[in-house]
């Protein structure tokens, strides 16, 4: 008997662990969901906060130039090496400038930007507003009639999604100019015949997608720097847990989110 009631005592305790986890990872994105319609809503409704918003553009978008364009510019030309080690075991080496350019503006422009951003701005938000929060700096928000939502979240929220498109199209860029300066200088590219496959090749959608999913990547960054900044926990562990928690939670969305753009996109 007791041995029936092990063997049935076992599969329920694990399901009973599987349906918490789930129930909670549920319940975690229905609330990022609600966070996520109040953010945007706030974008669109007065009152605006400049002083906010010009401090969150130069933070989230000029600050971040240096960091994107020197991991765009050492992708390109590994990609470069890369792609003609490959292509030589096919006779294929020709085809470098055309696979350099779609690879930076299809894919790895935009992930590696966005990966970028969620590191240096998603955990620089988390930090900032989880310590405004255990100092209690939202606190005097709220009882100065000032909307965290508003005053916080919105302005940061709309730089990202403004800027980081920008970042991608430049780190684009620089990519297929590191592609260019490997395959030139090293590979014995012409280099008028490189630049003329490389935009030749490319086409308006490959371009449309790349500046999409930098939208989405800055979203995504953005949103879960505040929302795990807003929600932390009290004390320097609860600071560090949501800086923690918030770059691991953006890094896996942002790659998610390439996942189904990519499909979007780029679906046969």
């Amino acid at each position: 008997m007791s041995l029936t009631r092990t063997l049935v005592a076992a599969p329920a305790a694990a399901l009973g662990t599987l349906g918490r986890a789930v129930i909670r990872a549920l319940g975690a994105a229905g609330r990022l969901t609600l966070f996520a319609l109040a953010a945007l809503s706030h974008i669109v409704r007065p009152p605006l906060y400049p002083r906010e918003f010009g401090m969150a553009l130069l933070h989230v978008g000029w600050l971040s130039l240096p960091v994107v364009g020197m991991t765009a510019v050492f992708t390109g030309g590994a990609l470069a090496l890369q792609i003609y080690s490959g292509g030589a075991r096919f006779n294929a080496e020709a085809v470098v400038p055309q696979i350099v350019a779609i690879g930076m503006v299809r894919e790895l422009g935009p992930v590696l930007v966005g990966l970028m951003i969620a590191a240096r701005v998603t955990s620089s938000i988390a930090a900032e507003i989880a310590t405004m929060k255990v100092t209690e700096q939202i606190d005097a928000l709220v009882t100065l009639s000032t909307d965290p939502m508003k005053y916080l979240v919105a302005p940061r929220l709309l730089a990202a999604l403004l800027t980081v498109p920008l970042l991608v199209a430049v780190g684009d860029v620089i990519g297929i100019a590191g592609g260019y300066a490997v395959a030139t200088s090293s590979l014995g590219f012409n280099p008028v015949g490189y630049l003329a496959n490389t935009l030749n090749f490319l086409e308006p959608l490959d371009v449309l997608s790349s500046l999409a999913k930098g939208c989405a990547f800055g979203g995504i960054a953005a949103l879960l720097g505040c929302y795990y900044g807003m929600h932390s926990g009290r004390g320097a562990q609860g600071v560090g847990r949501a800086t923690k928690t918030s770059v691991e939670a953006a890094a896996i969305l942002i790659l998610a989110a390439n996942f189904l753009l990519t499909g979007v996109f780029f679906s046969a």
